[in-house]
């Protein structure tokens, strides 16, 4: 369907910094880019806002970010679900419900990921943690859940676009989510949402050091 096409794409300019926050969009300008008509083009550029990516202005939109105290509130929201999503997994985990190769998945993804954040591949590393993190999610099996962390998720990437760089703690943050892991393989339903909620707000609090400095 040709809006999905449009949304989607128009998503990955958002979200990889050609349109950044602030950046005033036009379905004519959309439609040009994109090389599509406008229809599918305003009705994707409805989708978005209703995800909290753009906002209405004038005959556009506008790229949106969080303001400070909406960013705060945005990453307890993320800590809480994904504490949820990291219990449920290792509870599934537990109870059987999870297939081997579904953890073999989960482990390769946090090997590849710490392994690029390691060399200095920071822009792969970035994708790849938004898959660790998602991947987690999806065994959770709570469809709510999912459709509630990548429309956070999306605002929070966007939001922090600016401020991106590579942790100041690789060794931690690859730690936390190898604790993560184990916590979830072991189905150790307590400790899993444990250590999600921490590596969450962890990364708050780096993010919110790297905008002052």
């Amino acid at each position: 369907m040709q809006t999905d096409v449009a949304r989607s794409r128009l998503r990955e300019l958002i979200l990889d910094g050609t349109y950044p926050p602030g950046a005033r969009l036009t379905e004519m300008e959309v439609a040009a880019a994109l090389e599509m008509s406008r229809t599918p083009v305003r009705e994707a550029l409805r989708a978005l806002a209703a995800d909290g990516l753009v906002r209405p202005a004038g005959r556009g939109v506008v790229v949106v970010s969080l303001e400070r105290g909406d960013l705060e509130e945005a990453y307890q929201v993320r800590a809480a679900l994904e504490a949820l999503t990291a219990e449920l997994a290792a509870t599934r985990q537990r109870e059987g419900r999870i297939a081997p190769a579904d953890l073999a998945a989960l482990r390769d993804i946090t090997t590849e990921t710490a392994t690029a954040t390691a060399e200095g591949r920071f822009a792969e590393a970035v994708l790849l943690n938004r898959r660790f993190h998602r991947l987690i999610a999806e065994l959770a099996a709570n469809s709510m859940a999912l459709h509630a962390l990548e429309r956070i998720w999306d605002q929070i990437h966007v939001s922090t676009l600016r401020s991106l760089a590579p942790p100041s703690r690789p060794a931690h943050v690859s730690g936390q989510h190898e604790e993560l892991v184990a916590a979830i393989v072991l189905g150790l339903a307590d400790e899993a949402a444990r250590v999600a909620r921490a590596h969450v707000l962890d990364t708050r609090t780096t993010t919110s050091q790297e905008e002052r400095a």
